[in-house]
């Protein structure tokens, strides 16, 4: 059967409308006339020229001819001049954009670079941290102040040891957000393992790449680098026990603040920062003088095996795909409940639903119809917990232990031939000049202990995107159900129906949490498949 062609839109229209458009254009020419008319209409002025009258004219004019094809020749030599400029330019920038990692690249073949492309980032973020670790002299791992045992990796840690005669020093960062007894307690506690610095990065740097403009009002202390002078010093008795340039290699878990801490020793913005998780995607080389070079490394990869609080806190968003409400109630629930309430000024609450339900309706997180926005409340929560403006601390433990992959002889050998005395009093003077919050106006956050990492490539383990995206899929479906459930039972608990619909739900809530807990068996069993078939 033949198809019947469609028919163009026609262009008809009534008479009165295209009158009316008619009568507009003419308007609007109106308008413009008159408009140039109070302008004036001038005309270029033409040159008169020499008149002929006028004594020398053919001198003149041969000067003025010569004047013009000097400007002629200036305005050449500066076009090549500009062009020379961008040239250099382009160069410079394409070898400054050119990393090691991809500077032993140019030898390989295109096939293997493309295959290098494709690699999974986790895989490259391994890569990057070992060649960070093997070339350093001495390490820094930078810990979140609010929560540092939970900033340690043992693994990482381990290899650090097992690498040869490496040094590993712990870094406080962000301890202005935490009391400043908490603090105390903290350094008390990480000092007699390895030596440690209470650190405080600054947020009020230089841009190179920007000019600076002139602010003549005071900074606040928020501001002010702390603790700056004393990890100053502990580099440089490093360099005398080494008796040459050292290496000192930055590592941590991601949003600790290893660029920042960086900025504030070179006291310029070298490395890129920022609120979002894991910036940083390979080392970053920055020289600080003649004999101490400092190297910027990508974070730490979180293994799948931790807790899910921890798995919120220290993946980085760019490589995990995080739901937020799953992410910020794990966060919940090892926070205290009532300083919670009071830090967020919402009413109380039985569990993280009814939590962000309050949360959406106190900061105007709407969707259409006035439906409480669940999942930006969640994502609220969970930025701000891992970001670097939400005050929270974690008691370190009652007695101390010493970590299972160190040895007394390891602990003694990281802190010989520094001054340590000199170390505590830096770090108190430090302590001292922070400005902290009060124990009232903080949040006591239960840490999870040690974050296991993942140093071997073999470890990771590859995703099934299409799995994932299916059971996604179901679950928000599920969800929704749960939602719309949990909506009726509070019109039914408001109105005068008994008990039983109330049981009746009951029993489909858990018929609905059962299929849940089947889709997770389901996508762990794909899972082991693809990871036996490879």
């Amino acid at each position: 059967m033949k198809r019947p062609k469609l028919k163009k839109a026609s262009k008809r229209m009534t008479c009165h409308k295209r009158y009316k458009i008619q009568k507009k254009v003419r308007e609007h020419h109106r308008k413009l006339r008159k408009e140039a008319k109070k302008r004036g209409h001038k005309k270029p002025r033409k040159d008169p020229g020499i008149p002929n009258s006028a004594p020398f004219k053919e001198a003149l004019l041969r000067e003025a001819e010569l004047r013009k094809q000097q400007l002629e020749e200036l305005k050449q030599q500066q076009k090549l001049d500009r062009q020379k400029e961008q040239e250099k330019k382009r160069k410079c920038e394409a070898t400054l954009d050119v990393e090691p990692s991809v500077k032993e690249e140019f030898g390989q073949p295109k096939a293997k670079k493309a295959k290098l492309a494709k690699q999974n980032p986790k895989k490259l973020y391994c890569q990057e941290l070992k060649k960070v670790i093997e070339a350093s002299d001495v390490v820094l791992e930078v810990l979140d102040a609010r929560d540092p045992l939970g900033c340690r990796c043992p693994q990482v840690e381990k290899a650090i040891v097992q690498g040869g005669q490496k040094r590993l020093v712990l870094v406080l960062n962000k301890s202005d957000l935490v009391p400043k007894e908490n603090l105390e307690n903290w350094v008390n506690y990480l000092k007699k393992e390895l030596p440690t610095v209470v650190f405080r990065a600054s947020t009020n740097l230089k841009d190179k790449k920007k000019i600076p403009k002139v602010r003549r009002n005071i900074p606040f202390k928020s501001e002010i680098c702390v603790g700056k002078e004393c990890l100053w010093k502990l580099l440089r008795d490093f360099q005398e026990i080494y008796g040459k340039a050292i290496q000192v290699g930055v590592i941590g878990f991601p949003n600790v603040g290893k660029s920042s801490l960086i900025n504030c020793l070179k006291q310029e913005q070298i490395c890129n920062v920022g609120v979002s998780m894991g910036l940083t995607r390979s080392m970053q080389v920055v020289s600080l003088d003649k004999q101490i070079t400092i190297i910027d490394s990508p974070c730490f990869i979180v293994s799948p095996f931790n807790s899910p609080a921890a798995l919120a806190l220290r993946s980085p968003a760019s490589i995990e795909v995080l739901r937020p409400v799953e992410a910020a109630s794990a966060i919940l629930s090892q926070a205290d409940t009532r300083q919670v309430v009071l830090k967020f000024t919402v009413p109380d609450f039985k569990n993280s639903s009814e939590f962000f339900t309050l949360l959406a309706q106190r900061r105007g997180l709407h969707q259409k119809g006035g439906i409480p926005n669940v999942e930006g409340a969640a994502k609220l929560l969970w930025s701000q917990w891992t970001g670097g403006s939400l005050g929270y601390y974690c008691h370190p433990p009652p007695s101390w232990t010493l970590s299972p992959h160190f040895n007394e002889n390891i602990v003694t050998d990281m802190k010989l031939g520094l001054n340590l005395e000199e170390l505590e009093k830096n770090n108190a003077h430090s302590i001292q000049a922070i400005r902290g919050p009060h124990l009232g106006s903080s949040i006591l956050f239960q840490s999870s202990g040690l974050t296991n990492g993942i140093t071997e490539e073999e470890d990771i383990v590859e995703e099934l995107p299409k799995q994932k995206e299916r059971t996604q899929e179901e679950r928000e479906d599920l969800e929704d159900i749960n939602n719309d459930q949990e909506s009726v039972e509070e019109a039914e608990g408001n109105s005068s129906i008994m008990s039983p619909a109330k049981e009746a739900w009951a029993d489909e809530q858990s018929a609905q949490s059962y299929a849940l807990d089947r889709i997770s068996e389901e996508e762990d069993d794909a899972y082991n498949f693809s990871t036996d078939y490879v």
